[in-house]
Parts: structure tokens; sequence; C-alpha cells
């Protein structure tokens, strides 16, 4: 069955959540399914390979707006034959029940993370089905949305074209790659770097954010402007990891990351937190690192620079594009098939 899909999302700026409707709608358009994207617009709209995009203030923490969102959304809804709602992140859930109740189009949402416990999760219980992207995040959504059926689907990826090589320098070039919020711990790994400052290193940052700034001024801070690279938004990041000797991913907390996913298969070293989700891909979980503890990332650090000593992930766990993509399918299926009874 050919299928027309809404994926919402607040915004298509660069980003784990961001990059992964972006594949998912790129992979379900080549299976012969009909995409949708609805988002306030950003950088990777332009990446969209078949799929279409409304341009909507659907990222806006404001209820009259996310209202007036809902109702355009089920007029497109109704008017354009789609069959499902397809909400990623919190406000666009809301917008997504307004809009199937309005319309009456079954929706759903991917959950990619965990979320403070507060009314901002009511629309998780109303949903007709929910994709968690790790057990871990399952785990949390069953105690959110009890009665609600979900399907874990580990974010798939696309083939890389670029293969991990490494610098071939004395001095290690690291790599961080995400959205500059406190949440992935990028305030963390600057201090545990000044910690080792001593030792041959260079770090690449790679994405925009809020916290762009500060983080910039910390450096300036710690004095270490010259041994920290800033690139902002980078459209291809696989081209500048596959030249560096170690993904660093320090987050605080994180549904299932999709960097990480890509550097582990690309068979490059990486340094991770030692978080849940993180953990259903760890082949050897001593060697992750305690989040938020700048010591003991000073010490990851310094065995990595040392003896190379990396965190050992399995590669093995993680899809294809085209099986996610296939998986989902069959969740969107479930969905139709359950409001059908």
């Amino acid at each position: 069955m050919r299928l027309k899909v809404l994926q919402i999302l607040p915004e298509f700026q660069e980003g784990g959540v961001e990059r992964h409707v972006l594949n998912l709608s790129n992979a379900l358009h080549t299976m012969g399914h009909s995409v949708t994207v609805v988002s306030a617009g950003g950088a990777l709209q332009h990446l969209l390979d078949g799929p279409s995009h409304i341009s909507m203030e659907v990222h806006r923490k404001n209820p009259v707006t996310g209202f007036l969102c809902a109702l355009r959304l089920a007029r497109e809804a109704r008017e354009g034959g789609f069959h499902i709602i397809h909400a990623h992140s919190r406000v666009p859930a809301w917008i997504a029940w307004w809009a199937s109740e309005m319309s009456r189009i079954p929706w759903m949402a991917t959950c990619h993370s965990f979320y403070s416990r507060n009314l901002g999760l009511i629309p998780y219980s109303r949903a007709g089905r929910l994709i968690c992207v790790s057990a871990a995040v399952r785990d949390f959504f069953d105690s959110v949305a009890p009665g609600v059926p979900k399907d874990v689907i580990y974010n798939g990826l696309p083939k890389s074209p670029f293969s991990w090589t490494g610098s071939g320098e004395d001095v290690k070039q690291m790599v961080f790659v995400g959205r500059l919020t406190p949440i992935k711990g990028l305030q963390v790994l600057l201090a545990a770097l000044d910690r080792v400052r001593d030792l041959p290193w260079f770090l690449h940052v790679l994405g925009d954010g809020p916290k762009m700034g500060e983080y910039r001024a910390l450096v300036e801070e710690l004095c270490l402007t010259d041994r920290v690279r800033f690139w902002g938004f980078v459209k291809e990041p696989e081209e500048i990891m596959a030249r560096c000797d170690c993904l660093v991913f320090p987050s605080l907390s994180e549904g299932m990351g999709l960097v990480l996913m890509r550097a582990v298969s690309m068979g490059m070293p990486v340094l991770a937190s030692d978080i849940p989700a993180v953990r259903e891909l760890a082949q050897d979980i001593p060697h992750l690192v305690p989040p938020g503890d700048a010591d003991a990332w000073g010490k990851a650090l310094q065995e990595f620079l040392l003896r190379q000593r990396a965190s050992a992930l399995l590669p093995s766990r993680i899809p294809s594009m085209e099986r996610m993509a296939a998986e989902v399918e069959e969740s969107y299926t479930r969905l139709i098939r359950g409001r059908c009874r």
C-alpha cells in the first residue's frame, strides 16, 4: 500500500532528530511512499530528495500558534488524502494530536529522548502508537503512556560515502558533533580537555546552537583558542569525522545518538558517556565515561591520547537505513490496522 505521510518536527536545522527525519523521509520516498515534512524550516530542508516541505511555525511553544497550526495541518491532511501524521518532539506532538482530532487521521510519534515529566507530555498518552529509538527510551515512556503500543526501532543510517582513515598526525584530532546545548555536554568536555592540555590534541566542534557564544567564551577563558575550532553548521560532518582520530560523545542524556551510531558504523574510535542508550551499543561498559564528570573525562582522554584506549561499541547493532524505514513502515501499518478495528 502506498502511504501518504506527514512528518512534523520543530525546525530543520542540523541535529540528530532533524537528520533522522531527513533520512527517514528520503528512504520512505524511495520505497514508493509520499512524504511531506512540516517544520519551521532550516538548512536541512534543501537536502530532501523527493519529499515536499511545508513551512509552519510548529516550533513555537505558544498554544494559540499551535492550535492555528493544527487547524491548517488538519486541512492539509484531509485535502491531501494523508494516511498518517507522524510527530517528532513535544510541540509537534500537541499539534499532531489536535490535527488528528480535527481530521480523524491517525497520528503517532517517535520518542527521540527523555523529557522532564510535566504536562507537556500529555499528547504521548493520546497517540495511536509510539516509536522509541532505544529500549531505554521505551522504558521511560512506558510510565508516561502506559496504554500506548510501542515499537523499539533504532535509528538507521544511509551508507556513508566516507571511510574512516584517521588523521595520521601526532597531534590527535578529536571531533564533537551536535547541537550546542547543555545536554550535549560540550562544557564538560572542554573542562576535561583543560586537564590534559599538556598532551597533543586538537578539537573540532561541528554544529551550531544557542550556547555557541558561551562555549566560545569558555574556550577563551581556558586559553584553548588555538586548540579548538568551531565550524558551525557542516553539511557533511562525516567528511571531517573520517579524517579525525576520535569522536567524543559527552552527552548527559540521549535517546540514541545518531552521530555516535555513524561513528561506530564507520569504524571510528569513540569516547562516549555511560548513559542507558549508549549501553545498548556497548561491548565493554567499563570503558564508558560517567556523564557530567570532568575529572573522569579527563582521565578517559588521557587514556586515549597516551594508549589509544576508547569505548568499545558494536556496529552490528546499528540497522541500515533501509531496514529502519521498513520497520517504520510496519509500525505505520499496525497503526492503520488498529485504527480500522
